[in-house]
């Protein structure tokens, strides 16, 4: 039972969460590209693994800012500060993972 409750917010995240279905974009563009290049299968397993944080993260960011807006409804700057930090992670995460993309992809692309 549990899966079927972990795949009902899989679903919610990519129908509701603002940026889920950008990262859920990216990831095929990016699948697309290394099947394309042609890439080794630890370049594969660290590209699964970017994606997968990324798209983790995402997930509990959208978490974070429903459990914010059902404990308060009014502008709070602690609420602020939650929902920021949480999407701050996500960035700092999908920075790293593009700075990766172009170390992995570069060099087979212009090498």
């Amino acid at each position: 039972m549990a899966f079927v409750y972990a795949w009902d917010g899989i679903l919610d995240g990519f129908a509701k969460g603002r940026n889920m279905k950008s990262h859920g974009l990216s990831a095929v563009v990016v699948i697309i590209a290394g099947w394309l290049t042609g890439l080794s299968l630890i370049e594969w397993l660290i590209i699964i693994l970017l994606i997968g944080g990324v798209m983790a993260l995402e997930l509990m960011n959208t978490a974070v800012e429903y459990v914010v807006d059902l404990v308060t409804s009014e502008h709070h700057p602690l609420a602020k500060k939650a929902k920021d930090i949480a999407a701050g992670s996500v960035l700092i995460f999908a920075l790293a993972s593009a700075v990766i993309g172009c170390l992995i992809f570069f060099p087979k692309w212009f090498g």
